[in-house]
């Protein structure tokens, strides 16, 4: 549409019910599911997310190659997946700026972190709750208590 028509139709100096506006293409905003395909760069992450989606329920498990890929942990954490954090193959440096991104993540979504292995930690979101197997254990004396 030339900018003569678009100008007329804002006067009001011509029918403007077949023409569509620019701005309005943005109003409604695109659909949440290609913002989201936008933003995962790991092809890994896609994978996991749409299986998980497929079964219902969702855990992401990422092993970051560095820094960058922080944000893939932040963008499953906030739509409330639980995610595992395997920082075993990253450099020290890295690490302990991943480290920091998601306890800071965390703090301000409310959930918490746990650290489950050396470099692996889980991150979850505030409605989970994390139950450890060890503190049965040891109300119960053990796994071979035979009395």
């Amino acid at each position: 549409m030339g900018s003569v028509r678009r100008a007329s139709a804002w006067l009001g100096l011509v029918d403007d019910s077949e023409m569509r506006y620019y701005d309005d293409e943005y109003a409604e905003g695109p659909d949440s599911e290609d913002v989201r395909e936008a933003w995962v760069t790991d092809p890994r992450v896609r994978v996991t997310a749409e299986t998980a989606q497929d079964q219902g329920t969702r855990i992401a498990t990422i092993t970051p190659d560095g820094f960058r890929d922080a944000r893939g942990i932040g963008e499953l954490f906030r739509e409330g997946v639980p995610v595992i954090v395997n920082l075993t193959g990253m450099e020290s440096a890295d690490a302990k700026r991943v480290v920091d991104f998601a306890a800071g993540l965390t703090f301000g979504l409310r959930g918490s972190i746990e650290r489950v292995a050396n470099r692996v930690f889980l991150l979850t979101p505030a409605d989970y709750k994390v139950i450890s197997g060890e503190h049965r254990r040891a109300a119960e004396g053990g796994f071979f208590n035979q009395s």
